[in-house]
């Protein structure tokens, strides 16, 4: 599994890249590093609070100076700077460094140098093949290193032969989702470039041609789900797409959507806000835009993934409720799940691809908005036997679809859009409950908070702690029965990446609090643009408990910045105040 934090500024900044290997299910990023690599003193200095005690500090010896006293790790000075000039060139020297270090980390970890020297081909396969050629010689070089001067010890991964049949695929979760789309039998779509979106719809761009589809790049947001839009009312299931500012903008056609009842699926891959807020930062702060996001009442389907596997059965998921019940269905990814990279089974994709077509059967007679029926439109071209042809507008109608202002029908219509999600909630499954079944405090989340939440209750039962995790993929509506395994515990806790609030809970929270009308439900929320480590959930749902992170400092590793006075360099919490709800 990896994960990256990239900064949003044009001209640049500290980025980070982790990866997490294990034999067993992987989860979550981890909350210690075991092998750290600095390129600048900014770097050193800002994570190696999150280096584990005899853990590994590779640094740039040209631009990082350690504090070699500090005998908890092992240093390893190599002049990384100095090395790509030497090897290729000046002016390719803060290009090279990371391929550098990718030779380097090839050779400690005895990498299969063959595969890693042909994907760095196909990654920069579409330049100049100078480029190409200078990447190379940059892994080479870092790779012929003599790194057994200055580390005594190399590592080995283990081929462990996988007990189950299926082959692995990676990718990340943008990339999962498209092809879940496309696998639901998705031909048409529209959208608008915004991060972290945009790969969602380049991917589409390139793959639904490939599927007799098209993927439409929009002059603006309002634009592109009015595309996706006509394209679902030919016929054809269409997809959009944005992060929370876009979806701000298309909410007009969104309700549109939903008065005419067509099928839709929204994607909103979340990110910091509000606003532009934290462009490339993770965060969970469009559930109540997503549910609430609307003028008048506007029902609509919200679900989220939990991993990036998960990212591409959601899109089939989404796809068949938007068909069956010919409405608006949201997808809510993050930051986190869109960039990660995991390994899972590669889906059974003969007995999972659709590719439906319009059903223009000839029918003797056509309502399209029946009152005690669930809607489902007949494409455009339909012969109608008996003339009658039904309308389609935003306007409130009848069941042929005609305008009207009469007060009993529009009850009786709003009362029919708002049914079929009750109705859709009596076939959604409930949730299985993770660890305990009954017991003190049951962790409840949604999307890419799944691992650390599961890694954090595995943890607290093995310290004692009678817990219990819940997970939800589908949040409007949510699944009959919930109260029944929330009656088995003394406290539920959401563990959410959004604000507290007003009234001191997250998002999540709040609806579960309404629902359910249930004191008991408490608040463990975060706004710092990062995902949660197990320790952060563990200290905060568990005051007082000692989970025994291995050299973590309690209140927060101290942020340090060049140039900054040691007096002004506070501890993550005093920067970024926490509260539980």
């Amino acid at each position: 599994m990896t994960y990256m934090t990239i900064p949003a500024t044009i001209s640049g900044g500290p980025s980070i890249f982790q990866v997490r290997i294990g034999s067993g299910e992987v989860l979550s990023a981890g909350d210690e590093a075991d092998f750290l690599v600095a390129f600048y003193q900014h770097s050193y200095q800002d994570h190696i609070g999150f280096l584990r005690e005899g853990g590994i500090l590779l640094y740039d010896s040209d631009n990082v100076e350690p504090n070699v006293d500090d005998k908890r790790f092992v240093y390893v000075g190599v002049p990384i700077t100095g090395l790509t000039v030497e090897a290729l060139g000046g002016t390719a020297r803060d290009k090279g460094k990371n391929i550098f270090v990718l030779g380097l980390i090839a050779k400690i970890f005895n990498l299969d140098v063959d595969k890693l020297k042909k994907l760095i081909t196909e990654k920069f396969g579409g330049k100049n093949e100078s480029v190409v050629n200078t990447a190379l010689m940059a892994f080479q070089a870092g790779y012929a290193y003599p790194v057994g001067n200055v580390l005594t010890k190399h590592y080995r991964f283990e081929h462990i032969p996988r007990a189950s049949g299926r082959a692995q695929i990676t990718m990340d979760g943008n990339q999962a989702l498209a092809y879940g789309l496309i696998a639901a039998g998705v031909r048409y779509g529209a959208g608008y470039p915004i991060t972290p979106w945009s790969s969602v719809m380049e991917t589409l761009r390139r793959e639904l041609p490939k599927y007799g589809g098209i993927f439409v790049q929009a002059e603006d947001e309002l634009a592109s789900v009015s595309i996706a839009l006509g394209c679902s009312y030919s016929g054809y299931l269409a997809v959009t797409g944005s992060a929370g500012p876009g979806i701000s903008l298309k909410t007009e056609a969104i309700g549109w959507a939903s008065m005419a009842e067509i099928p839709l699926i929204i994607c909103n891959i979340q990110r910091g806000g509000p606003s532009t807020g934290l462009p490339t930062n993770v965060e969970q702060s469009d559930l109540h835009q997503a549910i609430f996001g609307s003028h008048g009442d506007s029902p609509r389907v919200v679900l989220a993934p939990s991993s990036v596997e998960d990212c591409f059965y959601i899109a089939i998921e989404a796809a068949r409720i938007a068909r069956k019940y010919s409405t608006p269905v949201f997808i809510l990814s993050d930051t986190s799940l869109a960039t990660r990279i995991e390994a899972f089974d590669e889906p059974d994709l003969p007995k999972l691809m659709q590719n439906p077509k319009p059903d223009l059967t000839p029918r003797q007679t056509f309502k399209p908005y029946p009152i005690d029926q669930i809607t489902q439109h007949v494409p455009p071209g339909t012969r109608i036997l008996d003339g009658k042809y039904p309308l389609l507008a935003g306007l409130e109608h009848d069941e042929m679809g005609h305008p009207t202002g009469s007060p009993k029908l529009h009850m009786a219509m709003t009362a029919k859009r708002r049914n079929k999600l009750r109705k859709l909630a009596e076939e959604i499954p409930v949730p299985e409950v993770y660890g305990d079944q009954e017991g003190d405090t049951l962790l409840v989340g949604w999307g890419s908070t799944y691992g650390p939440i599961h890694d954090a209750a595995k943890m607290a039962r093995e310290h004692g702690e009678k817990a219990g995790a819940l997970h939800l993929r589908h949040l409007h509506p949510l699944p009959n029965g919930l109260e029944k395994i929330f009656e088995k515990f003394k406290r539920i806790v959401t563990v959410e990446m959004n604000d507290q609030g007003v009234y001191g809970f997250g998002q999540l929270a709040t609806i579960l609090r309404a629902r359910y009308c249930e004191p008991k439900i408490q608040s463990v929320t975060k706004t710092d643009g990062l995902t949660f480590r197990v320790k952060e959930i563990l200290d905060r749902v568990f005051k007082g408990r000692s989970f025994a992170a291995r050299n973590i400092p309690r209140e927060g590793a101290a942020i340090v910045h060049a140039g900054t006075a040691p007096e002004n360099v506070k501890s993550l919490k005093e920067v970024v105040p926490q509260g539980v709800g």
